[in-house]
């Protein structure tokens, strides 16, 4: 029966989905970039978005993030990107990632303000360092950072424009464990790097720098 129930409920998202149409923006693609400060390990299991329309979307993003490599604090937006296709503005996103050296697992919940959608629509003159010239551009990229404790940052940004900071969240234990309970407790990465580990067994885990 509760398959049946998921099942229709994933029909019913579907024919949403497709009776409300291409969502009006500017752009083709919002992107989301996840990353983690230096040597603090994590691996994304699943990034789901409830857009303005109320439309849920499961797993937009996952997997291997980047790293702070320049300090080892927080970075200032950024992040291993992906494009969010199809998927109107942010109200609602929810990440659950596994912290590897701790190593526990969190679920977050990254409420959307309506500043940040409004600013994601907003075109302004920004100058592209690479390229050395001048074009309208959007702050259409969501940063999420993931650090030991279960605290998130997140931040609002674009390609020639600097990012604003969202907020600091803070998520809670899944107590399933890894995988929702489906991997028998066994985590992404069954050791650290090296220089993860190393940093680790040194200095320990910096919980409250964050």
């Amino acid at each position: 029966m509760k398959r049946l129930l998921i099942a229709l409920l994933s029909l019913t998202l579907v024919g949403c989905s497709s009776s409300y149409g291409r969502p009006k923006l500017p752009y083709d693609a919002w992107y989301i970039g996840i990353g983690a400060p230096r040597h603090m390990e994590v691996w994304v299991e699943s990034v789901d978005v409830i857009d303005q329309r109320g439309l849920a979307f499961e797993r937009v993003h996952g997997g291997v993030v980047a790293y702070n490599n320049k300090t080892l604090g927080w970075w200032n937006g950024g992040g291993s990107m992906k494009p969010i296709g199809n998927v109107d503005l942010p109200e609602i996103i929810f990440v659950r990632w596994q912290s590897l050296v701790e190593p526990q697992t969190y679920n977050v919940r990254i409420d959307i303000p309506q500043w940040v959608r409004d600013e994601m629509v907003k075109p302004q003159r920004a100058f592209c360092p690479w390229s050395q010239k001048w074009k309208t551009d959007y702050r259409q990229n969501i940063s999420i950072g993931m650090a030991p404790g279960g605290i998130a940052k997140a931040w609002i940004g674009g390609p020639c424009l600097e990012n604003k900071e969202i907020g600091r969240f803070v998520g809670k234990v899944d107590k399933r464990g890894p995988d929702q309970g489906q991997s028998g407790g066994r985590y992404a990465w069954p050791s650290l790097e090296p220089e993860s580990k190393a940093y680790i067994e040194q200095h320990g885990i910096p919980y409250g720098s964050w």
